[in-house]
Parts: structure tokens; sequence; C-alpha cells
């Protein structure tokens, strides 16, 4: 049995893991601590955090530091994996070439790996969750950002920079919302920030023709609007709210179509929005990925919700760590 520490580096929380892992890959958490991303000054006070958490969570279990076989880091992108340096996401302002690796290496003294949660979501989604024993899958991080993590013939695909699957940076339409830094793109569309900005644009538009704005109106207004309370207000009925539902699906559908024929994929896993919301996301979904997809390549793929659910960042900053080994 071996212990990792695992860190998940993302939009909306940073969140620490202890782990014991067995012989045949049994992952067995022994503690967890998280702090709102936004609560962090910056990398440097995030990587004091960390180790904070990291000395806490290995006494509390009674794990000595010394023993920790290694650190995994899961963080969005773009960052380099093989330096150790996280490249501007643009979920996580002011985190500008910040080499992660050296400076939780150095703070203690434990091997550290750096991972793109995407592909590190594909890597526990294949082990625990739903692609178990999947060649040919993708994982779709479909939250505060939108990525893909590319299993192809067994393998972990990452590109000749570590960049393969930034799905969310491609330009679906010249309209609608920004996401990664480009108007229209799948991430502009479907990411949580996207979903809100559409449905600011949805209840601006009819408070400006002078028509009411529904039960989202109050939380544009405040500044509070999130993909939660969309898609809540939808499932009660509101009509800007089901609009907005129904642009993130037809755009999703279009989205992964892409992926569909571009790799033809035996299964496609979506996690984040779109394990919590299924049922309204997939209806439209589906007839924009039949319409834009090639039928064939379609016929061979599922599209289902990841099995890890909120546990997802926790079991891939994990398996980050287990890639030490090899």
């Amino acid at each position: 049995m071996e212990h990792y520490l695992g860190v998940d580096i993302g939009g909306t929380k940073t969140a620490v893991v202890v782990a014991a892992v067995t012989g045949d890959n049994t992952v067995e958490f022994l503690g967890r601590r998280e702090i709102p991303t936004a609560e962090i000054a910056g990398p440097d006070a995030a990587v004091r955090q960390i180790v904070e958490f990291a000395h806490e969570l290995c006494e509390k279990s009674g794990v000595a530091l010394g023993s920790i076989g290694g650190v995994g880091v899961s963080c969005g992108g773009p960052l380099d994996s093989r330096s150790g340096m996280i490249l501007s996401p643009p979920n996580l302002p002011g985190w500008d070439e910040v080499p992660i690796v050296s400076k939780l290496g150095s703070a203690l003294s434990l091997p550290v790996r750096l991972m793109n949660d995407a592909d590190a979501g594909a890597i526990a989604e294949q082990l625990y969750g739903a692609g178990r024993g999947a060649r040919n899958m993708i994982f779709v991080t479909f939250g505060t950002g939108f990525g893909a993590g590319l299993i192809l013939d067994g393998r972990l695909y990452e590109g000749s920079s570590n960049a393969a699957g930034e799905i969310g940076h491609v330009r679906l339409e010249s309209w609608g919302s920004i996401g990664y830094g480009k108007r229209g793109s799948v991430e502009g569309f479907c990411s949580g920030g996207g979903i809100a900005q559409t449905a600011v644009t949805l209840v601006t538009e009819r408070l400006q023709r002078g028509e009411p704005a529904g039960a989202l109106e109050r939380d544009v207004s405040a500044g509070t609007v999130s993909a939660r309370s969309v898609f809540t207000a939808a499932a009660a009925g509101d009509e800007i709210a089901r609009d907005v539902v129904e642009v993130t699906s037809r755009q999703l559908g279009r989205a992964l179509a892409i992926l569909v024929d571009l790799l033809n994929p035996e299964i496609i896993v979506l996690g984040g929005i779109f394990a919590r919301a299924e049922q309204q996301i997939r209806p439209v979904m589906e007839q924009s990925l039949a319409a834009e997809a090639i039928a064939g390549s379609l016929a061979t793929c599922r599209v289902v919700p990841a099995e890890l659910g909120e546990r997802i960042g926790d079991y891939a900053a994990i398996c980050a760590a287990m890639e030490i080994r090899t």
C-alpha cells in the first residue's frame, strides 16, 4: 500500500486529499480539505495553503509526510505538464507561468506531477468510473471550464505540447458568450460562466423591450445568476431559463459531434453540469449531436454522465500522483 497527496486546483475551489492506494489501485481517501479559490490571494498564497493542508491531513490521518509516494496536481489548462508550469488558465486570473511543481516539490520535499484536469479526469473515469475498460474514451469537463481528456488506443493522449483536447477554445458561432477568451466558443456556451452570461444577455434583451424577464431577473440584477440558478428556474418552467438550457444543450451537441467525427470514440463521459442536469440537457443535445455527427461513428459511441460525480477532482488528483510511478 502506498500513500499519495492529491491537489485539485479549480476556478471554484482548491482541494487537497490524502489517500491510500493498494497494489490493485483501489483508492481509500483518508482526509480532505478545501477552500474557495476566490479566497486565495494568488498562486503563492495557494502554495502556502496547500502545504498547510498537506501537513494537517497527514497528521490527522497518521501518515508521515515523508512516506508519501508523490503529490498529484490536477488543474485546468493551458499548462505544461513536462515543465510543471501552469500557463494562465482563463479561470485562474493571475496564475501566469506558475512553476507549481517546483514550488510544491521544494515546500514538501516530495515528487510532484502536474496534469491537466481533463486528462487526469479521463484516467480517473477509465479506472474507477463510467469509462472502465474503454480503449477509446473522451472525458469532458463541463463546469467552470470546458475541456476534454483523450484516452486513445488505451493510452492518454496529451499532444506535442500537452494541449490536446482543448475543445472549449473552438469557436462554434460568431455570436454568443465569451469563454476561453473567445466569443461564441464551446466554453462560452457550455460552462458555468458561459451559461450565466447567456442568461444575462437574454434577460437584458427582455428588459430592454419592456417585457417581463421571469424568475432570473432578480439574480441578474443582483449579479448572482449561475448555472445552478438557471437550471433550477428551467425545471420550474421559467421561459428564459429554458431558452438558456436549450442553447447550451444544442451547442453541446455540436461540440460533441466534432469529437465524434475526429476521434471516433466508443464512449464520451460528461462531468460537472451534465452529470447534475442530464435530464434537462440530453434531449436537445442528442438531437443536435445526431444532426451533426457522422451516423456510423455516432452509432458506436455512448454518451454518459461521469460516475465519480463530485469526487472526480479528488480521484483525478490522486491519479495524477499515481502517474509518478510510471
